[in-house]
C-alpha cells in the first residue's frame, strides 16, 4: 500500500463524501479511517466520520466522533443537531432534547427548531 499524501487524502475525504451521498457509510468509513488517522486534528472528516457511523446506525462510535467535534467547536450547531438524532435514535430523549435545542440556540433553522420543541405542552 502506497503512503498517504496530502493529495491522496483530500482524494479520499472527496471519495467518502460521494460515496456517504449515495448512502454507502461503510465505504465512505474506509476511505476516512484512514484521513483521521493522518490526520486526527480535522474536524471536518470526523464529521464526516460521525455521519457515516450514523447512516450505518453505528450509533455509540457515531456519538463519540460527534463529542469530539464539538469539544473542539462547542458551537457548531450541526454537530449538537446530528448528536441530537444520534441520541434520539438510542432512545436517550433527554440527553437529545439539550443538544436540539443548542442546535436551535446556536442556529435558528426552522427543522433544528421544530426539533427543540420549544413550545410547552398546553393543558386543556
Amino acid at each position: 500500500m502506497s503512503e498517504a499524501t496530502p493529495e491522496t487524502l483530500v482524494i479520499e475525504f472527496r471519495a467518502a463524501e460521494q460515496l456517504l451521498n449515495a448512502r454507502d457509510p461503510r465505504g465512505a468509513l474506509k476511505l476516512l479511517d484512514t484521513v483521521v488517522a493522518a490526520h486526527p486534528e480535522n474536524t471536518a472528516a470526523r464529521l464526516l466520520r460521525a455521519r457515516a457511523f450514523f447512516l450505518g446506525a453505528q450509533l455509540r462510535p457515531a456519538e463519540m466522533e460527534f463529542q469530539t467535534v464539538l469539544e473542539r467547536e462547542p458551537d457548531n450547531a450541526f454537530a449538537h443537531f446530528a448528536l441530537a438524532r444520534t441520541l434520539q435514535r438510542a432512545d436517550r430523549k433527554d440527553e437529545a432534547r439539550r443538544h436540539f435545542r443548542l442546535a436551535a440556540a446556536l442556529d435558528p433553522r426552522p427543522d433544528f427548531v421544530e426539533a427543540a420543541d420549544f413550545d410547552p405542552p398546553r393543558s386543556s
